[in-house]
């Protein structure tokens, strides 16, 4: 990945909202764009094929929930922003699985917040005021 200046950390990146997210960021060409999705079965990968070999984007397959991975993106490519599209939505499935929706939904997102304040902790003064954290959500969530 060629790294710009403007980087930016996506999760959740290729279920629908967030695959149509990347691809009008990157069609701007004003930022790179890391995407780490655990491809359950609300993310696919082909959502984003057009765009798998583009200098901007990396994919990482992975889990929000995993505090050691968040915390080695978070350092390695000290993203301007975090945008959290990451989320378990299926309203049957949620009856079904209960546990699966509080391990994504509720301890996964907590852990990106946990891994985002301690990131930002570790930023320069200069930094802090223009770092963000974005949750986007639906309904079902």
């Amino acid at each position: 990945m060629k790294k710009k200046s403007k980087l930016l950390l996506v999760t959740g990146g290729c279920g629908f909202i967030g695959s149509n997210f990347i691809s009008k960021v990157l069609s701007s060409k004003s930022y790179s764009i890391v995407n780490i999705d655990n491809l359950t079965y609300a993310g696919n990968i082909n959502n984003l094929s057009h765009i798998k070999d583009s200098e901007s984007y990396e994919f990482v397959l992975g889990d929000i929930g995993d505090a050691e991975l968040i915390k080695s993106l978070l350092d390695e490519y000290k993203p301007e922003a975090i945008i959290n599209f990451a989320a378990e939505s299926h309203v049957d499935r949620s009856i079904n699985s209960p546990k699966i929706f509080i391990d994504t939904n509720i301890m996964g997102t907590f852990t990106l917040l946990d891994m985002a304040k301690k990131f930002w902790v570790s930023l320069p003064a200069s930094k802090k005021s223009s770092f963000r954290f974005l949750h986007i959500s639906t309904d079902e969530v």
